[in-house]
């Protein structure tokens, strides 16, 4: 049994709103709570339709969402979230909703990058910014020797390693006692 299989529509749906509104449901143009119901979609009974009353914008549950216009199911995104979550491959997600291994590929890259957008700080720092602990890798690629060392061979003047290097800001620990 696939586990989008274990999955309800209706509690996906359920879920979907209670996170998106969690007081009330609002409209994602103007966001006035002044809405109406609108019934439910043809295709999937459990998705509501909604009419905004001020400015007349017609949307459902998954309107502008990162679940809108896609051609899997509910259930099945919200079984790749869950996988993912549980940190399996992209091979073990299609495997588990029975999906061809691309289409995984697409539907966690799509989840991963929405998960990053909405984790986006929404303010830049400025001014003197102080760091601990900062772990800069460069390289080793194909040096496994050392790799194991800990350290690179220094790079020659002209090399490009070495101009690479000077574009990097110059950062100095700062320990507070």
């Amino acid at each position: 049994m696939l586990l989008t299989g274990l999955l309800d529509d209706a509690k996906c749906y359920d879920m979907v709103r209670q996170m998106r509104w969690p007081e009330k449901v609002r409209c994602p143009r103007c966001g006035s709570d002044s809405i109406s119901k609108q019934g439910h979609d043809a295709k999937q009974p459990q998705r509501q339709n909604y009419c905004c009353k001020p400015c007349q914008h017609y949307f459902d549950d998954l309107s502008e969402t990162i679940f809108a216009g896609r051609h899997q199911s509910l259930p099945v995104w919200i079984g790749c979230l869950y996988l993912m979550g549980l940190n399996l491959s992209n091979r073990q997600v299609a495997h588990e909703l029975g999906l061809h291994e691309d289409d995984a590929q697409r539907m966690c890259e799509q989840l991963r990058a929405g998960i990053v957008a909405a984790a986006q700080p929404q303010q830049k720092l400025s001014g003197e910014v102080e760091l601990d602990e900062a772990y800069v890798v460069a390289g080793h690629k194909g040096q496994p020797d050392e790799v194991k060392k800990r350290g690179a061979p220094r790079a020659h003047a002209g090399s490009k390693a070495h101009q690479d290097a000077r574009r990097w800001p110059k950062i100095s620990p700062r320990f507070s006692g």
